[in-house]
């Protein structure tokens, strides 16, 4: 108790000193051009210290502008061909896989302009931990706005600012497997009971899974394999197999973080309790900078899928709906059976699209729905049997307004279906999504009330449906008994997502979009679902209460531990935990107190 108390008179000595040395609300990060910006000797003295991993930033579809420096027209078409792919993106210092993450700055097309202007000034190319610990400091000690960026696989825009140093991770690889019961976490004294792995944290999901399945082994990873350990981490990762195993952040059993101090620490359940709870599940960019993560592994197993297409005439709307309606209603049901799922449906799109063989435009849907072959009730007839049934009360008494198409497979393992079937592969456009966390209240309560919400979210696009919890999501076993993942998934079973998209550098598109993606759609999920909350990896930017939403009862605790850690705030991303004190004014991060 006495420690706490001087934990707690420490930290508001900190606030004291804090809010005495910045009695300007407008007090600002420092801006280049300014007295306050480091001058370029300084910049080339902190190169030296690195080793020359200093990156200066050259915006990089730069090189199809003929105005620009960096012009190249016989690299220009490989640039414009990757810059649609987010593999390509991961590989660049700077680019992210939204463009509008950075204002659409400089895109590969000449007919548009190019600056460096939404991009970080400078990049650490960071291989080791020093590195980073060397860069965290740079930031802080000289007041520079600091981002990090593992892959930049980031769809709320945290992974690049403008006027900014960057910390680029992508290079600290590395991946070690120990043997059951061969890792204890440092400082503790029983080993883990399971195989586990350490990965660099520039360890992307595609080589992981497939390291892992070279040694009869299986993660928890992400759905796409351009992922990185990083920010998925941190806001909690679902998986296929979550089912099955819990979500990512339950797997973690240590970290290597650099803190906001520049210090670089191990964090588990036995030091650094506080800094191992908040960073698996209070988001990336906030509370440090991971080096590595140790992970559980699990014995790989036979993996049945089952794909399920049907489609049916735009003037069988209602029809339609009714299905789609009984396919989110049925999930809680298929998820206590171990099935996991990702679906999506489409109204009014081309029918050649969906590989459905009739003319003109259709209601679609397309689903794959997923098990685990570990328990012996778990077989690929079981799951057969089970999707086939939600498929035929979904269309019962429309039969003949319908074209079905179901088809059974069943994989060696986890990674023979994974490295054909990760993704979203795409990249390089403007777009928002939203998302809502469904527990079987809101998806069975009201049956009315979820057709309504699944008409009116998807807008003129999709409506994409992840059933990634249940059962072990629920009762996870969590290394040091709890994380701050979200509580909302602890009862949920379908994250729901929907997206927004508009043409490049048009203000009046986007501002309607925005508008839509919060207002309308997501606020159509938030009906049927007011007391759960969002996925922080995979939601809306604007989310009008991100706390609660994005943490829940948690957020109390990470904003202590928040202000603990880093009372400086040299880590600031937003929406992201302690972000309240700070606003973007023309491109600077300023203090609002």
């Amino acid at each position: 108790m006495a420690t706490k108390r001087l934990a707690m008179l420490a930290f508001f000595l900190q606030l004291l000193a804090l809010s005495s040395s910045h009695p300007n609300p407008k007090v600002c990060k420092a801006q280049p051009g300014t007295k306050a910006w480091p001058s370029e000797a300084k910049w080339e003295s902190f190169d030296k210290s690195l080793s020359g991993q200093l990156i200066k930033t050259v915006p990089p579809g730069a090189v199809c502008h003929p105005s620009q420096p960096s012009y190249d027209a016989i690299a220009c078409p490989a640039v414009q061909e990757g810059w649609k792919l987010a593999k390509w993106h991961t590989e660049n210092p700077v680019s992210v896989i939204l463009d509008s993450a950075v204002n659409d700055t400089c895109l590969p097309d000449p007919k548009y302009p190019c600056s460096a202007e939404g991009y970080p000034i400078y990049v650490v190319n960071a291989t080791t931990a020093e590195h980073v610990k060397k860069g965290v400091n740079f930031a802080r000690q000289n007041n520079v706005r600091l981002v990090i960026k593992g892959t930049g696989h980031d769809y709320m825009g945290r992974s690049a600012a403008p006027n900014s140093l960057s910390i680029w991770t992508h290079n600290i690889k590395g991946l070690e497997f120990f043997e059951i019961n061969k890792f204890t976490p440092k400082h503790c004294k029983v080993p883990i009971d399971k195989h586990v792995i350490t990965v660099g944290a520039g360890t992307q999901m595609l080589e992981i899974d497939e390291q892992a399945s070279l040694r009869n082994l299986t993660v928890v990873g992400g759905g796409s394999g351009s992922v990185g350990i990083g920010g998925y981490l941190t806001g909690g990762g679902h998986s296929a197999i979550s089912l099955t195993f819990g979500l990512a952040a339950d797997q973690v059993v240590e970290m290597e973080v650099v803190t906001a101090s520049g210090k670089i620490v191990t964090a588990n359940a036995c030091q650094n309790e506080d800094l191992f709870w908040a960073m698996r599940g209070g988001g990336g960019s906030t509370f440090g900078v991971i080096i590595s993560a140790t992970i559980k592994a699990y014995p790989s197993f036979k993996f049945a899928t089952v794909s399920v297409m049907f489609g049916a005439p735009v003037s069988s709307s209602d029809a339609y709906y009714d299905a789609l309606t009984t396919i989110f209603e049925e999930s809680p049901d298929l998820g206590d059976l171990g099935i996991s799922a990702y679906y999506f449906g489409a109204a009014n799109v081309s029918a050649a699209d969906y590989g459905i063989p009739v003319p003109g435009m259709i209601n679609g849907f397309i689903g794959g729905f997923m098990l685990p072959l570990i328990d012996a009730s778990n077989t690929s007839d079981s799951l057969l049997t089970a999707v086939n049934a939600t498929l035929a009360k979904a269309i019962k008494g429309a039969e003949d307004q319908f074209l079905t198409s179901v088809t059974e497979t069943t994989f060696d393992d986890f990674w023979s279906w994974y490295k054909d079937n990760n993704g979203p592969l795409n990249a390089g456009f403007d777009a928002i999504l939203g998302s809502r966390l469904l527990d079987r209240k809101s998806l069975t309560g009201n049956r009315a009330t979820l057709k309504e919400a699944l008409i009116v979210a998807p807008g003129n696009g999709t409506l994409l449906g992840h059933l990634v919890s249940g059962k072990a999501v629920h009762n996870a076993k969590i290394p040091g008994g709890s994380n701050a993942v979200n509580p909302a998934w602890r009862s949920a079973y379908v994250h729901t997502v929907v997206s927004s998209s508009w043409d490049p550098l048009d203000a009046a598109g986007r501002e309607k979009q925005l508008n839509l993606n919060t207002n309308v759609y997501t606020e159509a999920l938030r009906k049927i679902a007011p007391d759960t909350g969002a996925y922080i990896n995979e939601a809306d930017l604007y989310e009008p209460n991100p706390q609660k939403a994005f943490w829940g009862a948690n957020y109390p605790r990470l904003w202590f531990i928040k202000k603990m850690r880093d009372p400086l705030d040299v880590f600031w991303c937003s929406p992201c935990v302690g972000n309240e004190g700070w606003e973007v004014i023309d491109d600077a991060l300023c203090r609002k107190w």
